[in-house]
Formats: structure tokens, C-alpha cells, sequence
């Protein structure tokens, strides 16, 4: 059990009034104990209460030594009455917070079990943690990222070597094993001509022809940490509407990482490059959020979006990631990791952004 986040938990457990929480969530779990547990359709349920020791709830199915995992640990059959076990270790009245993906089978079953209980959604308190990034987690996105833009380096040459964008997924797999990776942190897009106008394209069986833009949005796990940056391409010449929407993206993703700092907000940023891809007359092709938080998950709580006024603070990492998506024409995103820092934000993508004509 990791006791700094446990204790940032429970900290804000009390200021929230929230006396139980159960935590529910894999990844949740996993960031507060080390151990990723995925149970499938069994109930798993790690319940923190005020004053108590944590106690994790789980099947039979899935043994735990308690003492690596830093909890108490009480088992259930499959035939057992596992709700009313888990109430039975908790206090029957209070506010009791809950994750927003535990299923609705348990939920409704405890609430009939707990009418004197009031239930609110808690997953806020450990997202709200899990957005600032102590200096380890911030050291892994480094790494992650890096392997990421070696890996980008060796994929680019490919889109001349006529393979489909599925085979060019399974190469990139390859490469990042190769480079010290664990595999992919989400299925990778990559997108020849008009695929590459369909902001999130599933890779087929197209092939690349001359003069087509090639989006390439790929991220690697490393070390339990994500990796997630898009480069656009072009296979043979681009033509000069294509380099023309090439440039004004560009120019969006500079302006929005210009904007990301601390004292700003989410808003701020993704507003920093919609309105100069507004004002160029490509708004109406822009038709995604600027970009989303990321950390042990490649989409994590927060994003960056023109409704989200939350302020940006040290540690946060999210993507900045504009886009223009004509079909007939081109697609085009380019989208980097950013880091805020005290005093601005850290880029942690460093492959080049100048455009690249891949010879045929």
C-alpha cells in the first residue's frame, strides 16, 4: 500500500465529508496498493473508512498475501452473499463514496442493504490526485515519451514500404518491444489519405499511395506509464492546400503549448488553438477536444476542452493535439505530451514537427 497516496485519500475524504469510500476502479486500486487486480464480473472492492485499516474485498478466485499488498483481505465464494459481506464491514449510515464505473448490480444491491446511507460519487478525490505527478511519475512520462519518439523515427519510413495501416500497427509493436517498451498504450491509428480525414480512424487493410497524408497517433506503456503523440506525413509530395492545412495545425499546437502554465486553465489552452484554427477559416474542421490528461492511463480524468475552467497546476500532463480534417483534401493532427512545470510547461515529445515528404 502506497501510504503518501493513501494519506492524500483520506485527507480529502475528511475536508469532503465522505466517512467510507469504496474504491472499485482497477486502476484506482492499482495506484494505491501496486497490484492490478481485474476481477471481470466479480465484485472487488477496496473499502477505506475513517480511523479503520483499509480491507480489501475480493474472490476467492483471486488469492492476495496481505502483507505485500499492505491490507487486510476478506474472501468470498462465488455463492456467497458478497454484498452483504461488504456491508457488514462498514458503517450502515453517513456519506459513502463510490466509483463512478462500479456496476450497478452492486451498487443498488448495497443501497437496499444501507437505506440509512447517503452515496456520492468519489471517484474526484483519487482523479485529482492521480493528475499531479510526483517527480517518479513525471520521470516515467519522460521515459515513456522518449521511447515513444525513437519508436515514431523508425516507424515513419514505413508508410513507403506498402504496408496496410493494420500490418504498419503490428510493425510498430515490434519496434517498440524492441526498443524497451512493454507494448502499445492504446490501439494505434494510423491512416492513409482520406482515412487519415476520420479523426479516429480504425486501421484497415488500406494501403498508402502517392501524394496521400499519413496520420500516425501511436503511444507506447513503459514502465506502467503512457506515451500517446501524433505526427502527419506525407507519402511523395504533399499538395499545396495539404501543406497549407499542415502549417496552420502546426502553428495551433505551438500556440496551445504557448498557453499551457500554471495559473491558466484547460480552457485556455484548447481556446489558444481553436481560435487560430478558427481564424484561418478551418474551424468548422476541428471537430475534437485540444487534448486529455494522461499518466498510468492513456486517457485520464481531465481534459482539454473550451468547457473545462479548471486551472492548470505543476505536474499536471495532458496532450495538445489540434487537427484539421478535410476529406478530398488532407488530415492532419500533431499532438504532443506537455508537463507543467512552475514556471510554463515541459514539451516531452521532441521529434521534429517540420513537414515531412517521405520519398517514395
Amino acid at each position: 500500500m502506497n501510504q503518501e497516496r493513501l494519506a492524500k485519500v483520506y485527507e480529502s475524504m475528511k475536508a469532503e465529508g465522505i466517512g467510507q469510500f469504496l474504491v472499485t476502479d482497477p486502476m484506482a486500486v492499482y495506484y494505491l496498493t501496486g497490484a492490478m487486480l481485474n476481477c471481470g464480473e466479480r465484485m472487488m472492492v477496496l473499502l477505506l473508512a475513517e480511523g479503520k485499516e483499509p480491507k480489501l474485498i475480493i474472490g476467492k478466485l483471486f488469492p492476495q498475501d496481505e502483507e505485500t499488498l499492505g491490507t487486510k483481505v476478506i474472501y468470498f465464494e462465488d455463492t456467497d452473499d458478497y454484498v452483504g459481506m461488504l456491508a457488514s464491514e462498514m458503517s450502515e449510515d453517513g456519506v459513502i463514496g463510490v466509483d463512478k464505473v462500479w456496476p450497478a448490480r452492486f451498487l443498488l444491491a448495497l443501497m437496499d442493504k444501507m437505506p440509512s446511507a447517503k452515496f456520492v460519487n468519489a471517484s474526484y478525490i483519487i482523479d485529482h490526485i492521480r493528475q499531479i505527478k510526483t517527480a517518479d511519475e513525471q520521470e516515467k512520462m519522460r521515459a515513456a515519451s522518449a521511447c515513444n519518439d525513437k519508436s515514431m523515427g523508425e516507424l515513419i519510413p514505413l508508410v513507403v514500404k506498402g504496408m496496410t495501416e493494420k500490418e504498419m500497427g503490428e510493425e510498430l509493436l515490434k519496434i517498440y518491444l524492441k526498443n524497451g517498451a512493454q507494448g502499445h498504450s492504446f490501439d494505434p491509428i494510423v491512416a492513409y489519405g482520406d482515412n487519415a480525414a476520420d479523426p479516429h480512424h480504425e486501421p484497415d487493410d488500406s494501403k498508402g499511395v502517392y501524394g496521400n497524408a499519413v496520420v500516425l497517433d501511436i503511444g507506447c506503456m513503459k514502465d506502467g506509464y503512457c506515451a500517446d503523440m501524433t505526427r502527419t506525413v506525407f507519402i511523395g509530395k504533399a499538395s499545396d492546400k495539404a501543406k497549407e492545412i499542415y502549417e496552420v495545425v502546426k502553428e495551433a499546437n505551438r500556440r496551445g503549448i504557448e498557453a499551457a502554465k500554471p495559473g491558466a486553465r484547460f480552457c485556455d489552452v484548447d481556446r489558444a488553438a481553436r481560435d487560430y484554427i478558427e481564424e484561418q477559416g478551418y474551424g468548422a474542421y476541428f471537430t475534437h477536444r485540444t487534448g486529455h490528461n494522461i499518466g498510468m492511463e492513456v486517457h485520464e480524468y481531465g481534459d482539454v476542452s473550451f468547457t473545462n475552467e479548471n486551472v492548470l497546476k505543476p505536474g499536471m500532463c495532458f496532450s495538445v493535439e489540434p487537427g484539421i480534417y478535410i476529406p478530398g483534401v488532407a488530415g492532419v493532427r500533431i499532438e504532443d505530451l506537455v508537463l507543467i512545470t512552475e514556471n510554463g510547461c515541459e514539451v516531452l515529445n521532441h521529434y521534429t514537427k517540420d513537414l515531412i515528404e517521405v520519398e517514395v
